[in-house]
């Protein structure tokens, strides 16, 4: 099933959550206006929202997560299914884990140190920063500048979809390339597919895999 289609069935399982009462603790949280929240060490199941953003304290655990308008953020070693958001951004704090993926569409998606991604990251637009992060799936996007620092690791390779095939962006806006940078001590594992024009940024002495599909203009770091 695809995201926007879950979406709706989020919706609707928000409305029957009003008509039929708020779950229990350790249950799914689920509302249709306003944010919700696990608080620090609590369990729940899956947490939602439509108007909203959606946060799991420290420590705390959930299944999936997700929003429409709104950010996901899952703080210090929470752990957690996945995170799902249309217009919102997803931050992910030290040391947590999604065991599964991440998605967003209009979203810039941050991992912080320790930071470990079972599945696929993927955006459309908004930028991507791993910091010391390790992302089992892949990288996904369309616009999104992308940066690895020191310590991220990611499997699976990155994927940068075409536009709309006339050098606009799905809202018909010119759109720069998109910045891939992969800094000193950072490894991607796994085909760089580029479907469009991207820059290319590698600290002196990183290796990366062969590219297909439309080269990169490269770039050194100073």
């Amino acid at each position: 099933m695809n995201f926007p289609s879950r979406c709706i069935l989020t919706l609707a399982y928000a409305w029957s959550a009003v008509a039929f009462g708020a779950s229990s603790s350790g249950g799914d949280i689920s509302r249709v206006i306003g944010s919700v929240r696990v608080e620090a060490g609590q369990a729940a199941r899956d947490v939602s929202t439509v108007n909203g953003s959606v946060t799991v304290g420290a420590a705390a655990t959930a299944d999936e997560l997700e929003t429409v308008n709104g950010s996901v953020r899952i703080e210090e070693r929470a752990v957690v299914e996945s995170a799902e958001t249309v217009n919102g951004d997803v931050t992910v704090g030290e040391g947590a884990e999604v065991r599964e993926g991440i998605e967003t569409v209009n979203g810039d998606v941050t991992l912080r140190s320790g930071v470990r991604v079972g599945g696929s990251v993927s955006n459309v637009n908004g930028d991507m920063l791993l910091e010391n992060a390790t992302v089992g799936g892949g990288l996904e996007t369309v616009n999104a500048d992308i940066r690895l620092t020191t310590g991220s690791r990611v499997a699976g390779g990155i994927h940068i979809e075409k536009t709309n095939g006339n050098g606009r962006s799905w809202f018909g806006k010119d759109q720069p390339n998109p910045r891939i940078t992969v800094e000193q001590g950072a490894v991607v594992e796994g085909p760089l597919v580029f479907e469009r024009e991207v820059d290319l940024y590698l600290a002196p002495g990183v290796e990366v895999p062969a590219v297909q599909g439309v080269q990169p203009k490269r770039f050194t770091l100073q």
